[in-house]
Protein backbone atom coordinates (compact mmCIF):
# COMPACT_ATOMS: atom_id res chain seq x y z
CA UNK A 1 0.00 0.00 0.00
CA UNK A 2 2.65 2.32 0.96
CA UNK A 3 4.60 1.69 -2.77
CA UNK A 4 1.06 2.40 -4.51
CA UNK A 5 1.13 5.83 -2.38
CA UNK A 6 4.65 6.96 -3.23
CA UNK A 7 3.79 5.64 -7.29
CA UNK A 8 1.14 7.80 -7.14
CA UNK A 9 2.64 10.65 -4.91
CA UNK A 10 5.57 10.89 -7.51
CA UNK A 11 2.89 10.52 -10.91
CA UNK A 12 1.59 13.40 -9.80
CA UNK A 13 4.56 15.61 -8.65
CA UNK A 14 6.03 15.13 -11.95
CA UNK A 15 2.64 16.02 -13.73
CA UNK A 16 2.36 18.77 -12.05
CA UNK A 17 5.90 19.40 -12.80
CA UNK A 18 5.71 19.65 -16.74
CA UNK A 19 2.41 21.07 -17.23
CA UNK A 20 3.32 23.95 -14.76
CA UNK A 21 6.57 24.39 -17.24
CA UNK A 22 4.67 23.88 -20.06
CA UNK A 23 2.37 26.89 -18.84
CA UNK A 24 5.28 28.68 -18.33
CA UNK A 25 6.96 28.11 -21.40
CA UNK A 26 3.42 29.42 -23.00
CA UNK A 27 2.99 32.55 -20.73
CA UNK A 28 6.43 33.48 -22.46
CA UNK A 29 4.46 34.69 -25.17
CA UNK A 30 1.10 34.95 -24.23
CA UNK A 31 -0.54 36.54 -21.50
CA UNK A 32 -2.17 34.39 -18.84
CA UNK A 33 -5.63 33.51 -19.59
CA UNK A 34 -6.69 34.09 -15.90
CA UNK A 35 -5.35 33.95 -12.63
CA UNK A 36 -6.08 32.43 -8.87
CA UNK A 37 -6.44 36.10 -7.79
CA UNK A 38 -8.69 36.94 -10.63
CA UNK A 39 -10.67 34.84 -10.18
CA UNK A 40 -10.96 35.52 -6.65
CA UNK A 41 -11.71 38.76 -7.06
CA UNK A 42 -14.32 38.99 -9.73
CA UNK A 43 -16.52 37.13 -7.21
CA UNK A 44 -16.82 40.66 -5.17
CA UNK A 45 -15.58 43.36 -7.18
CA UNK A 46 -15.88 42.32 -10.56
CA UNK A 47 -12.92 41.72 -13.06
CA UNK A 48 -11.68 44.64 -15.04
CA UNK A 49 -8.48 43.84 -17.46
CA UNK A 50 -6.80 44.87 -20.50
CA UNK A 51 -4.11 43.20 -21.68
CA UNK A 52 -1.36 45.50 -23.96
CA UNK A 53 2.00 44.38 -25.03
CA UNK A 54 5.27 46.29 -23.72
CA UNK A 55 5.65 48.88 -26.97
CA UNK A 56 1.61 49.91 -25.20
CA UNK A 57 2.68 50.75 -21.58
CA UNK A 58 4.17 53.92 -21.02
CA UNK A 59 7.96 54.19 -20.02
CA UNK A 60 6.82 56.00 -17.34
CA UNK A 61 4.98 53.80 -16.06
CA UNK A 62 7.65 50.77 -16.15
CA UNK A 63 9.84 53.18 -14.46
CA UNK A 64 7.77 54.03 -11.67
CA UNK A 65 7.60 50.33 -11.23
CA UNK A 66 11.01 49.67 -10.71
CA UNK A 67 11.75 52.76 -8.91
CA UNK A 68 8.72 51.86 -6.02
CA UNK A 69 8.95 48.14 -6.04
CA UNK A 70 12.43 46.91 -6.90
CA UNK A 71 15.31 48.90 -8.24
CA UNK A 72 18.13 45.96 -8.24
CA UNK A 73 15.49 44.24 -10.83
CA UNK A 74 17.96 44.53 -13.66
CA UNK A 75 20.44 43.19 -11.29
CA UNK A 76 19.65 40.19 -9.34
CA UNK A 77 17.68 36.54 -10.45
CA UNK A 78 14.34 37.06 -9.16
CA UNK A 79 15.56 37.23 -5.53
CA UNK A 80 16.87 40.35 -3.94
CA UNK A 81 19.42 38.90 -0.67
CA UNK A 82 20.29 42.24 0.09
CA UNK A 83 16.82 43.56 0.79
CA UNK A 84 15.35 39.95 2.69
CA UNK A 85 17.97 40.47 4.68
CA UNK A 86 17.65 43.67 6.24
CA UNK A 87 13.58 43.00 6.64
CA UNK A 88 14.82 40.11 9.02
CA UNK A 89 16.68 42.34 11.11
CA UNK A 90 14.37 44.59 13.06
CA UNK A 91 15.83 47.37 15.09
CA UNK A 92 15.08 47.55 18.60
CA UNK A 93 12.09 45.39 18.63
CA UNK A 94 10.32 47.00 15.96
CA UNK A 95 9.89 45.95 12.16
CA UNK A 96 12.60 47.63 9.73
CA UNK A 97 11.09 50.10 7.23
CA UNK A 98 13.37 49.31 3.67
CA UNK A 99 14.01 52.08 1.90
CA UNK A 100 11.79 52.98 -1.54
CA UNK A 101 12.57 50.16 -3.90
CA UNK A 102 14.31 47.71 -2.07
CA UNK A 103 11.32 45.24 -1.42
CA UNK A 104 12.03 42.04 0.13
CA UNK A 105 9.35 41.34 -2.63
CA UNK A 106 11.36 41.58 -6.22
CA UNK A 107 9.13 42.19 -9.10
CA UNK A 108 9.95 38.52 -10.46
CA UNK A 109 8.69 37.22 -6.86
CA UNK A 110 5.30 39.05 -7.06
CA UNK A 111 4.80 37.84 -10.96
CA UNK A 112 5.60 34.70 -10.04
CA UNK A 113 2.82 34.95 -7.01
CA UNK A 114 0.32 36.50 -8.90
CA UNK A 115 0.39 34.56 -12.26
CA UNK A 116 0.70 31.09 -11.02
CA UNK A 117 0.14 30.94 -6.93
CA UNK A 118 -2.67 32.86 -4.84
CA UNK A 119 -2.40 35.64 -2.19
CA UNK A 120 -2.96 35.85 1.35
CA UNK A 121 -1.22 35.17 5.09
CA UNK A 122 -1.46 32.47 7.18
CA UNK A 123 -0.52 29.13 6.71
CA UNK A 124 -1.28 29.28 2.95
CA UNK A 125 1.27 32.27 2.80
CA UNK A 126 4.07 28.99 3.88
CA UNK A 127 2.67 26.71 1.59
CA UNK A 128 3.53 28.94 -1.18
CA UNK A 129 6.79 29.77 -0.83
CA UNK A 130 8.16 26.70 -2.51
CA UNK A 131 7.06 27.04 -5.52
CA UNK A 132 6.90 30.35 -5.28
CA UNK A 133 10.98 30.53 -5.37
CA UNK A 134 10.54 27.85 -8.38
CA UNK A 135 8.30 29.92 -10.18
CA UNK A 136 10.29 33.16 -9.28
CA UNK A 137 13.72 31.21 -10.84
CA UNK A 138 12.09 29.78 -13.78
CA UNK A 139 10.72 33.31 -14.90
CA UNK A 140 14.04 34.37 -14.70
CA UNK A 141 15.50 32.12 -16.76
CA UNK A 142 13.06 31.20 -19.30
CA UNK A 143 10.99 34.51 -19.97
CA UNK A 144 13.82 37.15 -19.02
CA UNK A 145 13.29 40.73 -17.39
CA UNK A 146 11.25 42.83 -20.11
CA UNK A 147 8.72 40.01 -20.25
CA UNK A 148 8.88 39.50 -16.49
CA UNK A 149 8.21 43.47 -16.26
CA UNK A 150 5.77 43.51 -19.01
CA UNK A 151 3.30 40.66 -17.31
CA UNK A 152 3.84 42.32 -14.26
CA UNK A 153 2.48 45.85 -15.27
CA UNK A 154 -0.70 43.08 -17.10
CA UNK A 155 -1.32 41.32 -14.39
CA UNK A 156 -0.65 42.60 -11.01
CA UNK A 157 -4.19 44.09 -9.14
CA UNK A 158 -4.21 48.04 -9.18
CA UNK A 159 -7.52 48.56 -7.83
CA UNK A 160 -10.54 46.76 -6.74
CA UNK A 161 -11.27 44.28 -9.21
CA UNK A 162 -8.85 46.44 -11.54
CA UNK A 163 -5.95 44.20 -12.86
CA UNK A 164 -3.29 45.79 -15.05
CA UNK A 165 -1.97 49.16 -16.09
CA UNK A 166 -3.95 49.38 -19.38
CA UNK A 167 -7.71 49.05 -16.93
CA UNK A 168 -6.19 51.39 -14.24
CA UNK A 169 -5.18 54.23 -16.46
CA UNK A 170 -8.49 53.89 -18.27
CA UNK A 171 -10.27 53.81 -14.82
CA UNK A 172 -8.67 56.64 -12.99
CA UNK A 173 -7.28 59.28 -16.16
CA UNK A 174 -9.64 58.23 -19.07
CA UNK A 175 -6.54 57.32 -21.21
CA UNK A 176 -4.18 54.15 -22.69
CA UNK A 177 -1.39 53.38 -20.59
CA UNK A 178 0.80 54.26 -23.41
CA UNK A 179 0.03 58.02 -22.71
CA UNK A 180 0.28 57.95 -18.86
CA UNK A 181 2.30 61.10 -17.63
CA UNK A 182 5.10 60.28 -15.01
CA UNK A 183 2.87 61.43 -12.34
CA UNK A 184 -0.40 59.31 -13.10
CA UNK A 185 1.54 56.26 -13.58
CA UNK A 186 3.82 57.26 -9.95
CA UNK A 187 0.11 57.46 -8.51
CA UNK A 188 -0.97 54.15 -9.82
CA UNK A 189 1.93 52.20 -8.73
CA UNK A 190 1.30 53.97 -5.35
CA UNK A 191 -1.35 52.17 -4.34
CA UNK A 192 0.95 48.67 -4.07
CA UNK A 193 0.95 46.98 -2.34
CA UNK A 194 -3.07 47.08 -1.01
CA UNK A 195 -4.65 48.60 -4.18
CA UNK A 196 -8.03 47.78 -1.60
CA UNK A 197 -7.14 50.08 0.74
CA UNK A 198 -5.14 52.39 -0.77
CA UNK A 199 -7.05 54.32 -4.01
CA UNK A 200 -5.71 55.91 -6.26
CA UNK A 201 -9.12 57.90 -6.99
CA UNK A 202 -10.49 59.63 -4.26
CA UNK A 203 -6.71 59.74 -3.34
CA UNK A 204 -5.82 58.03 -0.02
CA UNK A 205 -3.37 59.67 2.42
CA UNK A 206 -1.21 56.59 1.54
CA UNK A 207 -0.96 57.27 -1.81
CA UNK A 208 -0.92 60.98 -1.44
CA UNK A 209 2.66 60.72 0.60
CA UNK A 210 4.08 57.68 -1.55
CA UNK A 211 3.54 58.78 -5.27
CA UNK A 212 6.45 62.03 -4.75
CA UNK A 213 8.59 59.73 -3.44
CA UNK A 214 8.12 57.46 -6.60
CA UNK A 215 9.22 60.31 -8.89
CA UNK A 216 12.12 61.30 -6.90
CA UNK A 217 13.25 58.10 -6.85
CA UNK A 218 12.24 57.63 -11.39
CA UNK A 219 14.25 60.37 -11.57
CA UNK A 220 17.11 59.57 -9.58
CA UNK A 221 17.58 55.63 -11.13
CA UNK A 222 16.33 56.68 -14.78
CA UNK A 223 19.70 57.32 -16.34
CA UNK A 224 20.52 53.90 -15.04
CA UNK A 225 21.81 51.94 -18.42
CA UNK A 226 20.29 48.45 -17.74
CA UNK A 227 16.90 50.40 -16.54
CA UNK A 228 16.92 52.59 -19.51
CA UNK A 229 17.33 49.34 -21.64
CA UNK A 230 14.30 47.68 -19.98
CA UNK A 231 11.91 50.45 -19.80
CA UNK A 232 12.73 51.82 -24.05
Amino acid sequence: MIKNLWRWIKKITMWLFVSSFLYLLICKWVMPPITITQIDNSFSYGLHRDYVSGNQISRNAKLAAIASEDQAFPDHIGFDWDAIEKSLKPKKGKKQKLPLGAAASTITQQTAKNVFLWQGGGIMKYIRKIPEAYFTLMIELVWGKKRILEVYLNAIEMGPGVFGIEAAAQKYFGKPASQLSRQEAAMIIACLPNPKKFSVKPMSNRVSWRYPQILQQMHNIEDDPDIALLIK
